[in-house]
């Protein structure tokens, strides 16, 4: 069993903006992130696009690249690797109705060159993964786009994505909704059926985010089973959602441990990271955290994966097989509560 890698982006620690209020806290400088990042522990740091070079819209392709190795230098420096690169398409007034699937012509064509560009950073940064969090892939209005034509968009502009560079592999990561309430690609089984019809799926794979299960009323354990049984978990982004609300990126396994529990457990049993796939933590300090402290989401979040795990490693296979023979599960169900409290059985 590979060591598990934890790795996190700059915007998990950022400055408490959202929907309904203002930052509230400093900007920290980039470097200071990444410095920080691996004195907490972490072993890389995922990326949008331009994390990595933030005025690329107005950069030449060769600047680009060379500010892109810059970056790689500084985390040499800091003994950390980029895990994967991700366009960040939807902040942007050319993708604000979709990206790969918009529906004019010039706005698509942005949203390939920005994606080609990122693929470029993500080859000076030392990395092959490109990671499609498809935002604004659907729509607000359902009559405003034709869902199968805009169905075979997607996976067009995918075949482009791998036709760009054959060395990367496409990691789509599944989201029903928000920002858009329709989307294209809202599950794990979305993602790997869209992957599956695109012209090379053994490069197109799944990073499984647990709060976006929830949002979507499944299981995180299983939508990760299900990837895993065909080989195509290549990351997952660990956090904790309160009910079928907003995305809130909280603390992994704060409000559902038993959850949590199972998700470190099928990673475990199936020995995720043996071929290089990295725990990533997708979490947010609350708007109540001081600037003192600010990390401390991150550090809570590896903490609580790392008291998991050693429940894990005590998991009874014996005993879990004697109550399925005997089709006693609810002894089975209090043994893991047991065994989550802390009791001695």
């Amino acid at each position: 069993m590979a060591k598990f890698r934890f790795t996190v982006g700059p915007w998990n620690v950022h400055e408490g903006t959202e929907t309904f209020g203002p930052g509230i806290r400093p900007t920290i400088p980039f470097e200071e992130k990444i410095k920080r990042f691996a004195e907490i522990g972490m072993d890389g740091v995922q990326f949008h696009d331009d994390d990595a070079v933030p005025d690329m819209n107005n950069m030449s392709d060769k600047a680009i690249a060379d500010y892109a190795r810059d970056v790689k230098a500084l985390l040499d420096k800091h003994g950390l690797f980029a895990e994967f690169v991700a366009p960040r398409l939807w902040f942007d007034h050319h993708t604000s109705d979709g990206a790969y699937t918009a529906s004019r012509k010039e706005d698509f064509d942005f949203a390939m060159w920005r994606t080609f560009r990122s693929i470029d950073i993500a080859r000076a940064l030392g990395t092959n993964k490109i990671q499609l969090w498809l935002a604004r892939e659907g729509t607000l209005v359902a009559e405003g786009k034709n869902p199968v034509e805009k169905i075979l968009q997607l996976r067009d502009a995918i075949n482009q994505i791998l036709a760009y560079d054959p060395g990367i592999r496409v990691l789509i990561e599944p989201k029903p909704n928000e920002p858009v309430d329709r989307s294209y690609c809202g599950t794990a089984g979305h993602a790997l059926a869209v992957g599956s019809q695109t012209a090379d799926p053994s490069r197109v794979g799944l990073c499984i985010e647990s709060a976006h299960s929830i949002l979507s009323g499944l299981d995180p354990a299983n939508d990760m089973a299900l990837a895993l049984a065909f080989g195509k978990l290549w990351g997952v982004h660990l956090n904790d959602q309160n009910g079928i609300r907003f995305d809130q990126d909280k603390t992994f396994g704060v409000e559902n441990l038993r959850q949590a529990f199972n998700q470190v457990k099928v990673l475990y049993e199936n020995n995720f990271g043996d071929k290089g796939e990295c725990v990533g933590l997708d979490v947010k300090a609350a708007r109540t955290q001081g600037p003192e402290d600010c990390y401390r989401h991150i550090i809570n979040s590896k903490r609580i994966f790392e008291l998991l795990l050693e429940k894990v490693k005590r998991f009874d296979y014996a005993f879990q097989a004697q109550c399925v023979k005997e089709q006693n599960l609810e002894k089975l169900e209090m043994y893991v509560m047991e065994l989550l409290m802390g009791v001695d059985s």
